[in-house]
């Protein structure tokens, strides 16, 4: 789907998830909007990542 990503990490079993994916969405969007300005245009102040993500465990 050209709409979102796939990606794999591994994060030390006490960090927080929810603290992991708001610091990777967060620097993630920074990251892009650094690199390709006139997605600051498009988006103006509105979220570039949606408000949700999905978190599955592998062994």
């Amino acid at each position: 789907m050209p709409d979102h990503i796939h990606i794999l990490v591994e994060i030390p079993p006490g960090m927080c998830i929810s603290s992991f994916m708001g610091y990777l969405k967060g620097k993630s969007a920074m990251m892009i909007f650094n690199n390709h300005a006139n997605l600051k245009y498009k988006f103006g102040n509105k979220h570039f990542w949606a408000g949700g993500y999905y978190v599955s465990t592998v062994d």
